[in-house]
This record gives C-alpha cells, sequence and structure tokens, in this order.
C-alpha cells in the first residue's frame, strides 16, 4: 500500500502542476499575441543569416520584396539595433511569425537576378529570366559577400539543375531557422518560469505543501486522483482553460492565500515556501502538453498497479494440476504395511461391509494358552533409571 499512496501523491501533485501550466500557458499565448516575439525571433535569424545585423542592406531588401512582404501590413520598420529585450518583446508588431522556405529561396534568387531594389526597370519582362547561369553571373548584385559564398557553393553542388539550386537555398534556411527555433524555445521556457513562479505565488501553490497534505489525507487523495482521471479521459482537456481557476478551488487543497491556509513564520517554513513556489515555477516550464502526456501514462501504470494490490495473482495450471495431484496422492495414501496406490490412480472405495451379526457365547480360554504376549506394559522402568548391581562374582 505504500507504493500505491506514493503513486497517487505523486497524480494529484502533477495534476495540480498541469493546471497550474494551464494558466502560465494562457498568459504566455496572450503576451505572444500582443507583443509579436516570434516575429522578432525570426527577424533577427535573418539579419545573422544575410550578415546584415543592423537591416540596412539585404535583410531590408528580403523584407521588402513581394515574395516576403505579402505576409504582413505596411512597410518595414527595422529596429536598429536588437537586444535581449528588444528580442522578447518587439516594437514592430506587423512582421511576419513564419516565412516559408519556399518564399524565402525565390526572394533571394530573383534578387540576384533582377537585383535587390524593387522598381519598374527590374520589374520588367524583359530583365531576365531566373536560371543558373544568370545567377553565377550576377552574384555580384547583392553586395554581400558571405552570402554570395553560399550561394556559389548552391550552384557548384547542383550541377545545373536551377531546382537543386532551389532546394539547397532552402535547406540552408531551414538550417537557419532550427536555431531560430531554439531561441524562440528558451525564451519561452524563462518567460514561462516566470509567469509559473508568480502564479505559484499568487494562489500560493506550494508543491510541497499540497503533496505533503495528499500523503496524509486519503479522501483528499482519492478525490484528486479521480478528478485527474476524468480530465485524461477528455483529449481537450488542455484546451479548456477558462475552467481552470474553477478546477482549482474545487479541489479543496492547502492552496491560497485564505480558506484558513496558514502563511509561512518561522525561518524554515519561509525556507520551505520559497522552496516550493520554485519547483511549481520549474514545472511550468515544462508545458501543459507535457503534464497531460505524462499524467496519461501514469494513469495506466496506475490501472495495472491497482488491481494487483486487491487480488493476489492466481497460479498457474501447471502449478494448480500439480497441487491438485498432490493432495489426491496424500488423500489416497496406504496405510502402515500396504501399498500406495498409483498418483493419479483413483483412490479405491473400502468395500462395503457385511450386516452385523448377532455375538455367540465363546467358551474360556484355555489357562496354558495364555503367554501374556499380547499384554501392553504401560508403566515400566527403564534400564538407565535401575540401580546399581551389588556383589556378585570377584
Amino acid at each position: 500500500m505504500f507504493g500505491s499512496e506514493i503513486l497517487d501523491v505523486a497524480i494529484g501533485v502533477m495534476f495540480v502542476f498541469l493546471l497550474v501550466s494551464l494558466i502560465a500557458s494562457a498568459v504566455r499565448e496572450g503576451i505572444e499575441a500582443w507583443m509579436k516575439s516570434r516575429a522578432t525571433h525570426l527577424e533577427q535569424g535573418i539579419r545573422e543569416l544575410l550578415h546584415d545585423p543592423r537591416a540596412t542592406g539585404l535583410a531590408r531588401s528580403l523584407y521588402e520584396h513581394p515574395m516576403v512582404s505579402v505576409l504582413y501590413h505596411g512597410t518595414y520598420e527595422p529596429i536598429d539595433t536588437i537586444t535581449w529585450w528588444t528580442t522578447a518583446l518587439t516594437r514592430n508588431k506587423k512582421l511576419p511569425s513564419y516565412i516559408p522556405s519556399r518564399n524565402f529561396a525565390l526572394a533571394l534568387m530573383d534578387m540576384v537576378v533582377r537585383g535587390p531594389v524593387v522598381d519598374a526597370g527590374s520589374s520588367h519582362a524583359d530583365s531576365g529570366v531566373i536560371s543558373t547561369e544568370q545567377l553565377r553571373s550576377n552574384i555580384g548584385r547583392l553586395g554581400n559577400p558571405a552570402v554570395q559564398r553560399v550561394l556559389l557553393t548552391a550552384l557548384d553542388s547542383a550541377q545545373g539543375d536551377l531546382e537543386t539550386v532551389q532546394k539547397n537555398i532552402e535547406a540552408w534556411y531551414d538550417a537557419a531557422m532550427e536555431r531560430v527555433s531554439g531561441w524562440y524555445k528558451r525564451s519561452t521556457q524563462a518567460l514561462l518560469f516566470a509567469i509559473g513562479l508568480a502564479a505559484a505565488a499568487a494562489l500560493n501553490v506550494n508543491a510541497i505543501t499540497v503533496a505533503d497534505y495528499l500523503y496524509r489525507e486519503k479522501p483528499a487523495r482519492e478525490a484528486l486522483v479521480a478528478r485527474a482521471q476524468a480530465a485524461v479521459a477528455d483529449p481537450n482537456y488542455t484546451q479548456r482553460i477558462g475552467d481552470v481557476r474553477t478546477e482549482l478551488e474545487a479541489l479543496k487543497l492547502p492552496i491560497g492565500w485564505t480558506g484558513g491556509v496558514p502563511p509561512p513564520r518561522t525561518t524554515t517554513e519561509w525556507l520551505m515556501w520559497i522552496v516550493g513556489l520554485f519547483i511549481t515555477g520549474f514545472a511550468t516550464t515544462l508545458g501543459a502538453p507535457f503534464w497531460f502526456d505524462l499524467l496519461n501514462r501514469v494513469m495506466v501504470i496506475r490501472s495495472t498497479v491497482k488491481p494487483q494490490e486487491k487480488s493476489p495473482p492466481e497460479a498457474s495450471e501447471d502449478r494448480r494440476a500439480k497441487k491438485e495431484a498432490e493432495t489426491t496422492a496424500t488423500a489416497g495414501a496406504a496405510a502402515p504395511g500396504q501399498v500406495p496406490a498409483a498418483r493419479g490412480a483413483q483412490t479405491p472405495l473400502p468395500p462395503p461391509q457385511a450386516a452385523a451379526q448377532p455375538a455367540l457365547p465363546q467358551a474360556p480360554p484355555d489357562p496354558e494358552d495364555i503367554d501374556a504376549c499380547d499384554v501392553e506394559f504401560v508403566d515400566f522402568t527403564s534400564d538407565e533409571d535401575l540401580p546399581a548391581a551389588q556383589g556378585g562374582a570377584a
């Protein structure tokens, strides 16, 4: 039972982490919709990819190209210097959060052949045709040696195939976007930790206090496990953000600053409170989908552990057959002086007893026939208890 109690406590704590993560994710998405941090990370990645950190050359031309400018409204107004703060909270909210690799490759090849500036001359029908020969001969128009070297490598490996050149440029862009995704993920986790820590402090969700309470209170533990089981049964549970606050209040856990939850007083209580809040804040960085999936897996494990605790596993057929055979052999064991029955053979039934006959009078026994061999001795003295012999032959 000790293992099942620990498992139920873990399920309850994970369910609380899921609810707090849903709150933090909702706040994070609201900040993202307002500040457009994905767009800023993308812009920073393109600046570094095109070796234009101030967005005054090739990066600006790319964003102003019709293949990219169609993805956002208004004009491109780059920030002169991108810092960690402007990366997380951008001022330019109109930029696209995603640029397809095909749009990037076609825009870059078009700027090589027709020039980075979009005007009437470069947009004329006689301005040129995109081909491997035109790309190689006009590559100097970019005015960016680093990017020109990348395009020349893409041309050389394509062996005259324009489609392969485009795929090479797309692969170069996708590799850079993987690094941008890593930037965004790290910044999102940092922001989720800050939001989760703030939510844990505001709601007083102490992971240590919750775990201790669930371990001591069996009714609360069982009720929380039941709610967690109902949650994992709903695949759309992570989308029900509006019910999270109601769910937390209905749990009747030692959370919040009201309802009889005492605030920390001693130094040890303050230390445990801070550690518990940091655990809750760190748990929110993993995200609500992580806790929902983990909770689902643990509930499957619990469903396999609980039945074994309620009823022990049945013996196998071979063991039961062997036990029945031994029982039969024991029941049919022969009495002393008789041949035991063969294993597996049926125990013969005793022969039917004859009907009782009336006793006939018998003659008294002859005194000479009595030899006392059938007399049973009850009280006798052993050889060790006899007194020592005295006298005798010298």
